[in-house]
């Protein structure tokens, strides 16, 4: 311990005769820097660089596009009229979606967070989505016997239940629990890009895939091996307003449904934003001018503090 305090102190010493310095080895630093390389070697890394990343593009770009587990086929996107940043939902087409939805997906499909009420304004009047809930009795109840009824449904009725409980559902699909489909655009990779390609997507397996009885083919599902059976085909039901029901038509119009189900606020969002984007523009126009011509000229002043004589 005394010699390094001894050390220490000489150090000091000989840094007050370096003119208050202490002089320490200094690491040797190499110079090495890309201008500092040769032509030929700064050529080659560019070229290696350019190769690396225009190769990292290639790979992430098929990856994209070309998406496969096994045999899993990644759902390809398709120009929904609604896709774009200003673009609303087709409104006739969620009317005609929820048709599909009541005649052919409701018998299996639940639809737990939506009421008739969010129907009006949307895709029917008020007029018409009441008389589409009074076509279902809806279990009420206790009375002032404590005895449970039915009862015409309402407007503030939620979308009745195929089946009263999950083990009920199970029990009547071979063990598969249809998922309910208020959400169902938001929680599937792909939205409704993957349910079209999934409704339209069935075909026979290919040589050498066996499946079990009760269950069908269908490349976009995980597995690949589907419960559910093909739910939609040309004219599997016949449209109000006369539109021609084809198999790729029934499917646009219900995954256009399911949008506006998972996402009711999808025109009032993009309405809203066009709106900010709006006032944004005029704000920062203003905010400009101010700093250009007003601001920039008070801040040039010099100021003076002429002392009192």
């Amino acid at each position: 311990m005394a010699a390094a305090c001894l050390l220490f102190r000489r150090s000091l010493r000989a840094g007050q005769q370096l003119g208050g310095r202490a002089a320490w080895p200094v690491a040797p630093q190499a110079n090495m820097s890309f201008s500092s390389l040769s032509r030929g070697r700064r050529l080659a890394l560019s070229t290696i660089g350019v190769v690396a990343a225009g190769g990292a593009g290639l790979m992430f770009a098929l990856h994209n596009s070309v998406k496969a587990t096994d045999m899993e086929l990644h759902a390809p996107g398709y120009p929904w009229s609604h896709g774009g940043f200003l673009s609303s939902l087709d409104h006739a087409s969620v009317r005609r979606g929820y048709q599909v939805y009541k005649q052919v997906c409701a018998a299996c499909h639940s639809m737990d967070y939506l009421a008739f009420r969010n129907l009006v304004g949307v895709s029917h009047t008020e007029a018409e989505a009441k008389a589409l809930a009074e076509e279902f009795e809806i279990l009420d109840g206790p009375d002032e016997s404590g005895e449970m009824f039915t009862r015409p449904g309402k407007l503030s009725d939620r979308f009745p239940k195929p089946y009263p409980n999950p083990e009920a559902a199970r029990a009547s699909n071979n063990g598969a629990l249809p998922p309910d489909l208020s959400y169902i655009a938001n929680a599937r990779h792909g939205g409704e890009d993957y349910i079209f390609s999934l409704l339209t997507g069935y075909c026979d397996p290919p040589a050498g895939v066996s499946l079990r009885e009760g269950l069908y083919f269908n490349p976009y599902f995980v597995g690949q091996a589907i419960a559910m059976a093909p739910p939609i085909y040309n004219e599997v039901l016949e449209y109000d307003d006369g539109t021609p029901a084809t198999m790729s038509q029934v499917a646009k119009d219900v995954c256009t449904f399911l949008r506006w189900a998972s996402e009711p606020e999808h025109d009032d969002r993009k309405r809203m934003g066009l709106k900010i984007v709006l006032m944004s523009s005029f704000l920062i126009s203003v905010l400009y001018y101010m700093k250009r011509h007003r601001w920039t000229v008070l801040k040039s002043r010099k100021i003076v503090y002429k002392p009192p004589k």
